[in-house]
């Protein structure tokens, strides 16, 4: 991978990473495979964190693997930091018997990788063209996964945030009617089936077809009966979703709808599709503001409470510097 697609696969990697360091969307535990590393690497040891070693391959690594994520280099110390941290996570977890299988740790590297229209060997391989074995980023995840489940799990209830709360800040903040409206949505997604690899020719006519429908398709009954009859199309169960749960560029589109009809046609990797709009009726459930700002204070109150119990379990723990 070289010139601009490898600067545009990286960034695209990049960008996975800040979303799965700053969301913690897996939740992560395991050690950092130090026998792969050389035998000099492997006497390197820094640091010892309850009869475990941090080794300067491990802190080369992370180094690495946080510099491709945040585009600057981190400081020695705060790479060595965060391996201390997920050393005393991780052991803090197995008390609780929270330990994924490598298994897990494996699905989620993989879930990864397909976020980003990869599979696990080209992740593994676009890390190796960075100097990054695979062992570094998995070691990240499972330890991201188990304090997440941990944190989660010890504190639930306090973690909770009240309709009260979202309430007030909702009238404090105040926003576009389409945010704090909400509506629930019935759909029928339809594909209009193009081979991987045909050619634009193809594509453009089969989006032609579908503006076509788009002309002729009154209600979702009509687009059931012709989209089931149709060869190389298809026509999906309804889907139920409200506005929370829609992203906006879609809301607009089925916002200006008229009930029955069809989405505009957009090309993706399964063909041209389309979305038939069934119903769609006001509701008294989150609205895209709510949401954002119940998760907002659900985050801000999971950050505080990790905080104080990283530091409570730093201060219980066994650290010894042996280098720096």
């Amino acid at each position: 991978m070289t010139g601009t697609a490898d600067l545009m696969m990286t960034a695209t990697f990049t960008a996975m990473l800040n979303e799965f360091f700053s969301r913690r969307l897996f939740a992560t535990a395991a050690l950092i495979l130090l026998c792969c590393g050389s035998p000099l690497h492997a006497q390197s040891v820094v640091v010892m964190v309850n009869g475990e070693p941090i080794t300067n391959f491990d802190i080369e690594q992370r180094t690495k693997l946080t510099e491709l994520s945040i585009h600057k280099v981190p400081t020695r110390q705060e790479v060595i930091d965060d391996l201390i941290n997920e050393k005393v996570k991780i052991k803090e977890a197995k008390k609780y018997s929270v330990d994924p299988a490598d298994s897990e740790i494996d699905a989620a590297y993989g879930s990864m990788a397909t976020r980003m229209r990869l599979n696990g060997d080209q992740l593994t391989q676009m890390l190796a063209s960075k100097g990054i074995r695979p062992g570094t980023l998995k070691s990240r995840i499972r330890a991201d996964m188990v304090w997440s489940s941990l944190v989660r799990g010890r504190y639930k209830e306090s973690l909770q945030v009240g309709e009260k709360e979202v309430q007030s800040a909702v009238q404090g903040v105040g926003g576009d009617k389409g945010e704090t409206e909400a509506f629930e949505y019935q759909m029928r997604p339809i594909v209009l089936i193009v081979p991987r690899g045909a050619a634009p020719a193809i594509v453009e006519a089969r989006r032609k077809e579908a503006e076509g429908f788009r002309e002729r398709v009154q209600s979702c009954e009509e687009a059931n009966a012709t989209f089931k009859a149709m060869q190389n199309a298809t026509i999906r169960d309804t889907v139920v979703k409200t506005s929370a749960d829609i992203p906006a560029p879609l809301r607009d589109l089925l916002d200006k709808t008229q009930i029955g009809h069809l989405t505009p046609p957009e090309t993706t990797r399964q063909g041209v599709e389309m979305v038939a709009l069934c119903a769609r009726k006001p509701t008294k459930v989150d609205t895209p503001k709510k949401r954002e700002i119940r998760d907002k204070m659900y985050s801000e109150k999971f950050e505080a409470k990790s905080k104080a119990y990283l530091q409570e379990v730093r201060k219980g723990s066994m650290i010894e510097y042996r280098q720096q």
